[in-house]
């Protein structure tokens, strides 16, 4: 069982839905993606994540994904990641959490 943390902890995290509006292999990189991100901000957010492999870069262009918004920014390969998109491991694999239906870029996740 994972460590259980207070309402007031779960506050603290800024979950968001995100349009995914570019997607491209980080070179030199054996799994790493960078994504641009529509999060309804005034600019798209730059995440870098390890997807190659379980998808394609085209494919996810246009998705609705789930984003952790403020988490420290980090360089991955020397590419700067703004935020982490969240995704189910299945055997070892990523799947991305994605939202059905229309839902504005930017929308919290509560």
């Amino acid at each position: 069982m994972a460590r259980e943390i207070t309402i007031e902890e779960f506050a603290k995290l800024d979950i968001r839905v995100g349009k995914v509006l570019k997607a491209e292999r980080v070179p030199g990189a054996r799994k790493l993606m960078r994504l641009e991100v529509d999060l309804g901000e005034e600019r798209p957010r730059q995440l870098v994540a390890g997807l190659v492999g379980s998808y394609e870069p085209e494919e996810l262009v246009g998705m609705s994904i789930v984003v952790l918004a403020n988490l420290k920014p980090r360089k991955f390969m020397g590419v700067l990641s703004e935020g982490m998109l969240l995704a189910a491991d299945v055997n070892g694999r990523p799947v991305l959490l994605t939202v059905a239906g229309e839902v504005p870029p930017g929308s919290r996740v509560r």
